[in-house]
């Protein structure tokens, strides 16, 4: 862990130290993600439980899948399933994971690669290990989000940004010690390969031991911090977390995340997801796989799907067989 890395990291784009006059971020809080199961099985964190929506928006839900290392027969997926009103996306960092949809899109996310589905006015969707990695077991783990559509936007025709490890934007701090992969949005004025319809930035980022990463952020985002693998701090006042905890940070221009001297057995490195956006502040109505603006869009959700207005599934009720 990570798929994504660099031989010399040196040889990046660095990100400038930020201005004197810079306010720093105050972490708010530090909560500890739920575990959970999603699917047919696979265990999950849920990071985003336990926070106020008011520090999230525009994003809804984000699951951390894995890290999770599979025995021949064991890896799992997700049955077919609707989406409406938001856009999911999929960070593999390591594993492979297929998916297909009811509009005849599908594709394969592996090893670093970020599948942004936009499901918009409506969509079903399978996502499953290949069947070569079911017998042979394997690595997975990887990181799927939930961002929230404005409501002019929530139902647009779906689509797909398939994001290959090749197109994320490598970046180094100054002194070298933290790896930044921007997926989405920018960063220091270096744009990351998703196109969104609310402005965000989405960021992985690996810290070594011991290496402290001060990154400015758009003041009229939120900021949040997910600890993938690792120990370390966040905030100027180096407040601990630890892998499976979300960071909210307040108000400000910079966010600082800093690796502790030693970490665990598991990984050398501190691995943060980090994530802010332009809040929509809109009314939230969500009931399962729908997310809209009020209680009645909702049951109008209910019935095109079970009316069948999201597409249909292929007879064999999985993947569909490849055209001849």
């Amino acid at each position: 862990m990570p798929a994504v890395t660099v031989d010399n990291i040196l040889a990046l784009p660095r990100i400038t130290d930020p201005v004197p006059s810079a306010l720093p971020r105050p972490v708010l809080s530090v909560t500890t993600a739920p575990r959970g199961f999603e699917g047919e099985g696979f265990p999950v964190h849920r990071a985003f439980a336990g926070i106020d929506m008011r520090h999230l928006d525009p994003f809804i839900h984000m699951d951390q899948m894995g890290e999770v290392h599979y025995a021949p027969g064991e890896p799992k997926g997700t049955p077919w399933h609707p989406h409406r009103g938001f856009e999911t996306v999929t960070y593999m960092i390591d594993g492979i994971m297929e998916h297909q949809d009811s509009h005849g899109g599908g594709g394969t996310i592996a090893d670093g690669d970020t599948q942004w589905m936009t499901a918009g006015g409506g969509i079903l969707h399978i996502e499953a290990p290949p069947e070569h990695v079911v017998t042979s077991g394997g690595l997975f783990h990887g990181v799927q989000l939930w961002v929230n559509l404005p409501r002019e936007d929530k139902l647009v025709a779906p689509r797909y940004q398939d994001i290959s490890r090749d197109r994320v934007t490598l970046l180094s701090s100054p002194d070298g010690g933290a790896l930044i992969r921007v997926i989405a949005g920018e960063l220091d004025g270096h744009p990351g390969p998703g196109s969104t319809h609310t402005p965000i930035t989405l960021l992985h980022v690996s810290l070594a031991r011991g290496a402290r990463v001060t990154v400015p952020w758009n003041a009229e985002f939120n900021a949040l911090a997910y600890v993938l693998a690792g120990d370390g701090s966040a905030g100027v006042d180096r407040r601990p977390v630890h892998s499976g905890q979300t960071v909210v940070f307040g108000r400000g221009d910079t966010l600082t995340i800093e690796a502790a001297d030693q970490q665990d057995s598991r990984t050398d490195t501190l691995e943060v997801f980090v994530l802010g956006g332009k809040p929509i502040r809109e009314p939230v109505a969500m009931a399962g796989p729908f997310v809209m603006n009020t209680k009645a869009e909702v049951i109008t959700a209910f019935e095109d799907f079970q009316a069948g207005r999201f597409g249909s599934v292929p007879a064999t009720g999985g993947f569909a067989e490849p055209p001849q």
